[in-house]
């Protein structure tokens, strides 16, 4: 009967992908989760050491063909194998099965529309544009989905294809809250989560007055999460 452990490391090496950097006239690879190739792709300083059924630097990944720890410092002047993976990974290409870049894009979409849809608004309403409303003008714009790049690089090119389809622009907008004082121990915990603080007082009817900033796809749900914790007595406006 197979460990548990060498079970689990089978399964990730079934499901990776290779990343492959052609480096000091030698080929690099590494065997890594695909998951975790998206987040580094994305700038994020992820540790590998969950994410690599082996703990290893081959010339062929899928034979096995490994590198000498000693070749490895040589060419990249550490012996950390994690750290030379990362390396591979931001520098490299990525092969990966249509099932995994189905899945990957898809991901990569999902990220993209929910940025837009918390952080821009139609700026003929002041309201945001609901993710569904994002994801069919995306589809109508045909607007190809890089699995290997990041968020902010592409949400640019989507705003720029979607602007000839919808009203659409990222902002931030300011609202003025008051809250009774009784409710401010379950709201602030909110507030500080999804806005900025800019301004806050205590009023004389022993309420709380603040101005927050606050992106501009997110003003329903800042105001239902109150509520939901006010029993509704929060009141709003816009600032200019």
């Amino acid at each position: 009967m197979m460990q548990p452990g060498r079970e689990k490391k089978r399964r990730e090496a079934d499901d990776a992908v290779v990343a492959r950097l052609a480096f000091g006239g030698s080929h690099f690879e590494v065997l890594v989760d695909p998951v975790a190739v998206q987040a580094i792709k994305d700038g994020k300083d992820l540790d590998l050491r969950e994410h690599m059924p082996q703990d290893q630097i081959y010339k062929d990944a899928r034979k096995g063909e490994k590198i000498s720890s000693e070749y490895l410092e040589k060419q990249f002047h550490t012996a950390d194998v994690f750290a030379i993976a990362k390396e591979i990974i931001r520098k490299g290409e990525v092969q990966v099965t249509t099932e995994q870049r189905r899945a990957m894009v898809d991901a990569k979409r999902k990220q993209i529309v929910d940025y837009i849809s918390r952080n821009a608004i139609n700026p003929q309403t002041n309201a945001p544009h609901p993710p569904a409303r994002i994801s069919a003008a995306m589809d109508e714009a045909k607007y190809h989905v890089d699995p290997f790049r990041g968020v902010d690089a592409q949400v640019e090119e989507v705003l720029a294809k979607l602007r000839p389809l919808l009203p659409i622009r990222l902002e931030h907008v300011k609202l003025k809250l008051h809250v009774p004082g009784q409710f401010y121990p379950k709201i602030i915990g909110e507030v500080k989560a999804l806005a900025r603080i800019l301004s806050e007082e205590w009023l004389a009817d022993g309420g709380w007055s603040a101005i927050v900033e606050i992106p501009g796809g997110i003003q329903t749900e800042l105001l239902d999460r109150l509520n939901a914790r006010a029993k509704g007595q929060v009141e709003s406006a816009m600032v200019k």
